[in-house]
């Protein structure tokens, strides 16, 4: 095993990558050029994925990922499915995805999503981070609205609840009687995606993905008129 000791200083982090391959010269008898076989590693980083922390020559590599934005979805009805399989192939994204009962969720969970299980999941929104973007689309209207209470309290990045203008005026009135500021509330988007595309799950799931992906936690989940 080898031991290795560096100091990281402001200049020192300005001078690593976002992702790929963090090389540099580490030992005092470190080879005065970067070695073959790690030049090889930095292509094969670039063009297919490929990281491993080597120590060659007095040389170090590390890999660099980016950070993961955590997405929480609440429900795996037709829209939350379709959701989680346009999200899921994405390697910037955390997913974690919940209702109340397994036989809710499809049977193979796509690879990288975290499945939870509660058959009251509202309580979950406490183990969310605060920088957590969160869809709210579960079966029940009761559910829902607990978890827009919750997501206030807790606090959030972005959050976005499925649903007509009615249910989202008539949740307003509950929010602001649970002590939430207007402010606050219009925080929420609601409802979500492009009304345009139509409310085919897999047009919502298009459409909630475009936002995510093209602004990360600036861009509203509904049209604002």
């Amino acid at each position: 095993m080898t031991l290795a000791y560096e100091p990281i200083d402001a200049d020192t982090l300005a001078t690593i990558p976002h992702d790929g391959l963090f090389l540099r010269p580490l030992a005092r008898d470190a080879a005065p050029e970067m070695p073959l076989a790690l030049r090889r590693a930095l292509k094969a980083a670039r063009n297919e994925g490929i990281t491993g922390t080597r120590f060659v020559q007095g040389w170090l590599a590390e890999p660099v990922a980016p950070p993961t934005r955590a997405l929480w979805v609440w429900g795996a009805g037709h829209v939350g499915r379709a959701i989680v399989a346009t999200l899921a192939p994405l390697p910037d994204l955390s997913i974690t995805w919940i209702d109340t009962a397994r036989n809710r969720f499809p049977d193979t969970i796509p690879d990288g999503v975290t499945m939870r299980i509660a058959e009251n999941p509202a309580p979950l929104m406490a183990e969310a981070p605060k920088t957590a973007e969160h869809l709210i689309l579960t079966y029940s209207h009761a559910l829902d609205l607990d978890l827009c209470h919750r997501s206030l309290v807790q606090g959030f990045a972005r959050c976005g609840l499925i649903g007509s203008a009615s249910k989202w005026a008539r949740f307003r009135n509950r929010l602001r009687g649970l002590g939430h500021a207007p402010a606050d509330i219009d925080r929420i988007d609601c409802p979500i995606g492009d009304p345009a595309l139509g409310k085919h799950p897999q047009a919502i799931a298009i459409s909630v993905a475009a936002v995510i992906l093209s602004q990360p936690g600036t861009a509203r989940l509904r049209e604002i008129v």
